[in-house]
């Protein structure tokens, strides 16, 4: 089964509580799943900023527990029908950091194993990248629906060192190829930086 929570928080909530970027927010998060020290990640997350705070939302395979920062009526889960996965077309809405990676050079100036990863800049990678992640997820955009907006940069600290994602939202509508792969690639995610917030695709069914 796979849930999905909704949380809105206000600004007073968030000062009180010194969230200033997304690595508080992801520290924050985890406190929803208590009790697993080690266990690997596999929820995401999407943080929207609204006029009087931020509404947050998470998917996740099992029902996590309202942490104590947030009021109990700001939050609320339900589970997602498998149903809901069988349309054939979905409005969509992906808060991505798209990057590709680049060929890292050695001291003895022979390309490494680990390349760098960096962030696309223009439309048209942001396009050709949307396209190759649609594919590899079982779907595919329809691009005279697709627009990219991009949202600036996110800057963060985590344990004293800095570090940056590029924000990029893509909008449209998506056909389903493969309904098995889609619903695989929705609970996984899309793209780098899921723990930053990144990657949670928002559908909702076209009649």
């Amino acid at each position: 089964m796979t849930y999905l929570t909704q949380a809105i928080i206000d600004h007073a909530i968030v000062a009180k509580r010194g969230f200033r970027d997304v690595y508080d927010w992801h520290q924050a998060v985890w406190k929803a799943f208590p009790n697993r020290d080690g266990a690997s990640r596999d929820f995401l997350t999407r943080l929207d900023k609204r006029n009087n705070g931020f509404r947050l939302l998470i998917v996740s395979p099992e029902i996590p527990t309202r942490p104590e920062w947030c009021p109990v009526d700001s939050w609320q889960t339900k589970p997602i029908p498998e149903t809901y996965f069988g349309k054939r077309r979905y409005a969509f809405q992906l808060l991505a950091n798209p990057t590709k990676k680049v060929t890292k050079l050695g001291a003895d100036g022979k390309p490494t194993k680990n390349g760098k990863r960096v962030p696309l800049r223009t439309r048209e990678e942001y396009v050709a990248w949307m396209q190759r992640k649609a594919e590899q997820g079982g779907f595919a955009v329809e691009s005279d629906t697709l627009r990219t907006i991009q949202q600036g940069r996110e800057s963060f600290q985590k344990k004293g060192a800095d570090g940056t994602h590029t924000a990029v939202e893509f909008q449209g509508v998506l056909t389903v190829n493969d309904p098995a792969k889609f619903h695989e690639t929705f609970t996984r995610g899309i793209g780098s930086a899921k723990a930053f917030g990144f990657g949670l695709l928002v559908i909702a069914p076209i009649v």
